[in-house]
């Protein structure tokens, strides 16, 4: 089959076509024939670094996958030849990627695809979905009358996370960076704040009368954790999927905050808790197929030659949305 791998970590120009072998799937596995999938973060990191969570060299990249059951493994009963599926199922160690034309997966991994949107769409949806939700509804179980704030509305986790917010009967506001953005937050039903024209202290003023959110969903990390902790109220919740710093937790302590962390990867990593992640992506689907979710494309998919220039795009920190590859039609 052809796929685009990489024999050593590096730059996007690292990525070379080459023809691997279909793999072989074992007895709970679902042989998937890929017809799109997406960049998210993790994927370039991986790429750009290699170990510790990379597979094996040369290696197949990227975990977000749409499309078709072409084998399903004896102990499979959930998904048949034919079947439309997606979900992130792949890419970090010890795993195949979905840069190829087929992937093997555990088929627990898997759900239907949403019958209203397109494979591209499809495959934009499962990491940024399943972070979204882990935090948000497993974590914090977030519902109605529930003030949230998403940090970085029109990135990958942050414009799924919005809507998942939204269907569930909170009212959310969400940080941009310009009136640009600030109009795509609004169509998904959230209020926009500019971070870089209000303080924290200002739009917690203006926005909760000076109480803090409910919940505040840090997507960006860094020097953004202090301030989701100022921005949430007493006793509220602070979500992060970016927590690779270090921190001074008085304020979190002084204001009695719970902060979860969210590693969607950890089921991949450790080979189990998969079945969860097959269950969020149905509650997905059923969310998409009630129009209550669409993922945000960053321009038209690249074909599967062009991966490097996708991974280079997602890098550059410039995308809005969900970056995707065609790998066929």
């Amino acid at each position: 089959m052809k796929a685009m791998i990489i024999r050593k970590s590096g730059a996007p120009e690292v990525f070379e076509l080459a023809d691997i072998p279909v793999p072989e799937i074992g007895p709970q596995q679902v042989l998937v024939r890929v017809a799109a999938t997406s960049v998210n973060p993790v994927d370039w990191k991986i790429r750009k670094l290699g170990p510790p969570i990379g597979p094996e060299m040369p290696a197949v990249l990227q975990g977000d996958v749409s499309g078709l059951v072409e084998a399903v493994g004896r102990e499979v009963s959930d998904f048949k030849i034919g079947d439309e599926v997606y979900g992130c199922a792949g890419g970090v160690k010890g795993t195949g990627g979905a840069l190829a034309e087929f992937m093997a997966c555990d088929g627990e991994y898997l759900a239907p695809k949403p019958s209203n949107l397109s494979m591209e769409e499809a495959a934009a949806l499962p990491l940024v979905c399943l972070t979204a939700w882990e935090g948000l509804v497993d974590g914090a179980n977030v519902g109605w009358g529930q003030t949230v704030l998403v940090h970085a509305g029109v990135g990958g986790v942050g414009h799924v996370a919005i809507q998942i917010a939204i269907a569930r009967g909170a009212t959310v506001y969400a940080t941009v960076s310009g009136p640009e953005k600030a109009e795509l937050v609004r169509g998904m039903g959230a209020i926009p704040i500019n971070y870089r024209d209000n303080s924290v202290a200002d739009y917690v003023a203006e926005h909760t009368g000076g109480v803090g959110f409910d919940i505040v969903y840090d997507t960006v990390g860094g020097d953004n954790i202090p301030k989701s902790w100022e921005a949430a109220k007493l006793r509220g919740t602070v979500i992060s999927c970016q927590t690779n710093s270090t921190q001074d937790l008085t304020p979190l302590h002084l204001k009695g905050l719970q902060h979860i962390g969210v590693l969607m990867l950890i089921p991949l990593l450790h080979g189990r808790g998969g079945e969860r992640h097959g269950e969020i992506m149905r509650e997905i689907t059923a969310l998409a197929e009630a129009g209550q979710i669409r993922p945000l494309m960053d321009g038209a998919p690249y074909a599967l030659e062009d991966v490097a220039k996708a991974h280079a795009r997602m890098e550059s920190g410039q995308a809005m949305g969900k970056v995707v590859v065609r790998v066929s039609a």
